[in-house]
């Protein structure tokens, strides 16, 4: 039997973006309201702690940065798909949250003079990467947690993992989950609900993210009724480590590192002369990818063919200052120290710019429902996200989110009621038909296959033949994943069944993202058809949305907000 919990605001996913949202909940209602914060892991273990390099910031005007520089970097890394009266508010925004950190206690690295450091980043005209060393999201998470125990309004609901968002008559009834300590089955009531439970980089079998991102915020909100926004647009970091994946972040190179071939080369200036290793991320992706293909890489294991991160020439007082945790990883994982050996890299499935459909404020269609973070789509990055304005996004739209929730909720209706029905099925579903499952195939061996078959097809560079054998692959894993059988049957942290669950998510979203990259006929950003060649902004200046349609995706599209600039060539 479930166990109902009752809030008037419910938070899933306590990374940056759902704390910076509880803090500003709790500045605007205080004890008028509960809140509910449910987290798949520890609640100071979101993969946000990953994110090293900075965060985006005009702090700088007197010395030459501007909104409107920020705004046009963001727009024109974007490949003009991002609505720009979003990418406005957002840069407005961006310097209040690192003030507001400095003043909750954030360690920012200073300047000899005491002002907060910045430092170069890809993509962007000013320097204006608001760094903490190399450990910047660690710092944000730790000062956020800090920030929110000042509130005692919330409850906390570690190591649960919700299974299904609950949407009746359009607006927001509960989700339900499984207490991972206990195995107990739960449901949570709410007035008010932000997903913010960051993204999908587990699809792919090479990539940046912690195992436990596996797209589950995006995977329910599409399975409840909601659209999906430009799934197609998948981020490749130029630099994961070989053969680990583990992101070398890009202050390596903002701070000065170079990216060499095997011949020893700088190859950056035969492709972006005038920025170098600092391009956006798709620019020196497909660059490092086409020096590999064309037989100038290292070899490496696993077909992990790969390029030198070369930051000898920085020396060792500024690689142990400005990048300490860089040095500390190639040296456990490698047993290589940066100061005297390059780094071998290659591009690394990173991040990704589509998500749930969001508007400006963070609200979805449903009734009650924001997003924020990574999970969300305003329509910020568009095809392609400029670094460190991720970071940025979590905190700038957690506030935004806080904000309008806030004021929602001091009229907001009672808690709607719970399908009942719709519940006992879930219950019936995980504990019984899933869980009591007895098949032919091996749970860890579809996942692999999963990871490898978006490894192959929707890699850095895409194909319509590739992504149609892709799609074709994944219609015969998903009738395979019919048979798949959870070997634990236990109730107490039941690991296999919270794989199992998360698999089925990712083969989901898996499908949508590569039908999206199929009908997509264009290169912009993120999505680089060899067969499409060029950016086609007569045809494919629009966003993609995907929602359900009866066993599987429907594509519909929406217009781009062009509000300053008009599409150019994309040049650096």
């Amino acid at each position: 039997m479930a166990e109902v919990i009752t809030h008037d605001v419910l938070i899933l996913g306590t990374g940056l973006a759902g704390l910076r949202a509880a803090i500003e909940i709790g500045r605007r209602l205080g004890d008028k309201v509960t809140m509910g914060l449910v987290s798949k892991v520890q609640i100071m273990r979101p993969h946000s702690v990953c994110a090293e390099g900075g965060t985006a910031a005009v702090l700088r005007e007197e010395q030459g940065d501007s909104l409107d520089l920020h705004a046009w970097d963001t727009v024109k890394g974007s490949d003009f798909l991002a609505d720009q009266d979003v990418v406005d508010r957002f840069v407005g925004l961006c310097p209040k949250e690192i003030r507001l950190l400095d003043h909750w206690g954030l360690p920012w690295s200073r300047c000899p003079n005491g002002r907060i450091m910045q430092r170069p980043f890809g993509g962007h005209s000013y320097p204006r990467a608001t760094m903490a060393a190399d450990k910047t999201g660690f710092f944000e998470v730790q000062c956020l947690y800090d920030t929110l125990l000042g509130y005692d309004t919330f409850s906390r609901y570690d190591e649960v993992f919700v299974t299904e968002l609950l949407i009746e008559n359009g607006r927001l009834a509960g989700i339900t989950g499984i207490e991972l300590t206990t195995g107990r089955f739960l449901v949570f009531r709410a007035r008010a609900l932000l997903i913010s439970t960051g993204g999908l980089g587990n699809l792919f079998g090479f990539t940046t993210y912690s195992q436990t991102v596996t797209g589950d915020g995006q995977a329910m909100a599409y399975r409840a009724g909601l659209a999906l926004e430009d799934p197609e647009f998948i981020q490749f970091h130029p630099t994961g480590l070989v053969p680990s994946g583990i992101l070398m972040t890009e202050a390596c190179r903002g701070e000065g590192g170079y990216l060499r071939n095997a011949l020893g080369e700088r190859f950056m200036e035969k492709y972006a002369p005038a920025k170098m290793e600092l391009a956006p991320r798709d620019i020196v992706s497909r660059s490092m990818m086409t020096e590999i293909m064309e037989g100038r890489g290292f070899e490496g294991p696993r077909g992990l063919d790969y390029c030198h991160l070369d930051l000898r020439h920085l020396g060792a007082q500024k690689i142990t200052k400005a990048l300490p945790l860089i040095r500390e990883v190639t040296m456990k994982f490698l047993g290589l120290d940066p100061i005297d050996t390059p780094i071998p890299v290659r591009p690394v499935a990173h991040y990704s710019m589509g998500g749930i459909e969001a508007d400006i404020d963070g609200r979805t269609r449903a009734e009650g429902i924001w997003a924020a973070g990574e999970v969300a789509c305003t329509s910020l990055h568009g095809a392609n996200r400029l670094g460190t304005n991720s970071t940025a996004e979590c905190l700038v739209w957690g506030g935004i989110c806080g904000e309008s929730i806030s004021d929602y909720l001091k009229d907001a209706p009672p808690a709607a009621d719970l399908p009942m029905e719709r519940v006992a099925e879930e219950e019936h579903r995980l504990f019984h038909d899933l869980l009591h499952r007895e098949g032919s195939e091996d749970l860890f061996a579809v996942r692999n296959d999963l990871r490898q078959i978006m490894d192959d097809h929707m890699g850095v560079f895409r194909t319509g033949e590739s992504l149609a054998t892709g799609l074709r692959k994944l219609q015969e894993l998903k009738a395979r994943a019919e048979h798949v059988s959870i070997g634990d049957k236990s109730s107490v942290y039941n690991m296999n069944l919270v794989l199992a669950l998360e698999f089925h998510n990712m083969l989901l979203l898996a499908e949508i993202s590569m039908m999206a990259a199929l009908a997509r006929e264009e290169s912009r950003g993120g999505h680089a058809r060899t067969d499409f060649k060029t950016r086609d902004d007569t045809t494919w200046l629009k966003h993609t949305l995907a929602t359900r349609d009866g066993a599987g995706p429907r594509l519909d599209y929406k217009p781009v907000r062009l509000t300053k600039w008009l599409p150019v060539e994309r040049k650096y």
